[in-house]
């Protein structure tokens, strides 16, 4: 009973801490962005000046003799799904775990799909799919999900995208908004099915990583542990050619990471876990809003 009570007391504390994130910024946008998907026939009426002519069915107007048009009504009910990469590395955090940061960013989005009244599923995956909860709608529904997210032990630490994206191409039939959530250090090819994935789907990268996976200070021998193999390495953090050299391959990392992004076309969000991610949240949604009205 004391663990229900401390699970429903930091799901509580979440919704609270993004309240006025998602009353204030997140939800104007997301509605402007995410406000219908798609379209759905309705009937078949006849033409009137001013249709659109691309909406003519040929078949029908040539059965009539007269000019039919396909009606059509936009869909308003969304899915909107979470990809969460549950892998080992997400434990690492200076203040604040890369997890604890996804946490706080999955919550804000998944209430405002609720106040949108957007049906939330979630796929945890590490290098296969751990865990998938289908789309439903309802707050209920919402908490329970952050509750399994928040208290989720994966069977493997590994990080391999490849694989799970595969499964979640294969699993989510109608299109559908899907945030990939990882800090993407990844050394699978998972290019190639995340473009596959956004060819059939609304596709946005979440990625969340530490300050001091940018760059190392000087406070010189340390261990550092990789949280996915377990492997250790001693290192003289003093040795500025080291650190620069560090610093250096994680830029052309992240420059890589982006440039593989565009090149898919993959709307794209990097954040610090001691970032405030108000901001470029808000500035990928008035993005797509320019760019698209909606998806």
């Amino acid at each position: 009973m004391s663990q229900t009570k401390t699970i429903l007391k930091k799901i509580k504390k979440l919704d609270i801490k993004t309240k006025q994130l998602v009353d204030g910024i997140i939800t104007g946008n997301y509605n402007s962005v995410f406000k219908g998907q798609g379209i759905e026939f309705s009937e078949i009426r006849d033409y009137r000046a001013g249709d659109d002519i691309r909406a003519i069915d040929w078949k029908v107007t040539a059965r009539f003799n007269h000019p039919y048009i396909k009606e059509f009504i936009e869909e308003r009910d969304l899915q909107v799904y979470f990809v969460i990469d549950v892998s080992g590395s997400g434990s690492f955090g200076t203040n604040i775990s890369k997890k604890e940061k996804s946490l706080e960013i999955i919550a804000s989005l998944m209430f405002a799909a609720l106040r949108n009244n957007d049906g939330v599923g979630v796929f945890l995956v590490t290098d296969n799919v751990e865990k998938f909860i289908p789309v439903r709608k309802g707050r209920k529904h919402v908490l329970k999900l952050l509750d399994v997210i928040s208290n989720f032990t994966p069977n493997s630490a590994k990080t391999s995208l490849k694989t799970p994206l595969e499964r979640v191409s294969q699993t989510i039939k109608r299109k559908s908004i899907v945030f990939v959530i990882s800090d993407f250090i990844d050394n699978s090819d998972y290019l190639k099915p995340l473009k596959i994935l956004r060819k059939r789907h609304d596709v946005i990268a979440l990625r969340i990583i530490d300050p001091r996976e940018k760059e190392i200070p000087d406070v010189g021998l340390i261990e550092l542990e990789d949280e996915e193999s377990g492997e250790q390495l001693l290192v003289d953090t003093s040795d500025e050619d080291f650190r620069n050299s560090y610093s250096r391959l994680v830029a052309e990392n992240d420059s890589r990471f982006l440039t593989n992004m565009m090149k898919n076309k993959v709307d794209t969000i990097s954040l610090l876990t001691d970032q405030n991610y108000s901001i470029p949240l808000k500035k990928i949604l008035q993005k797509k809003v320019r760019k698209n009205g909606r998806i």
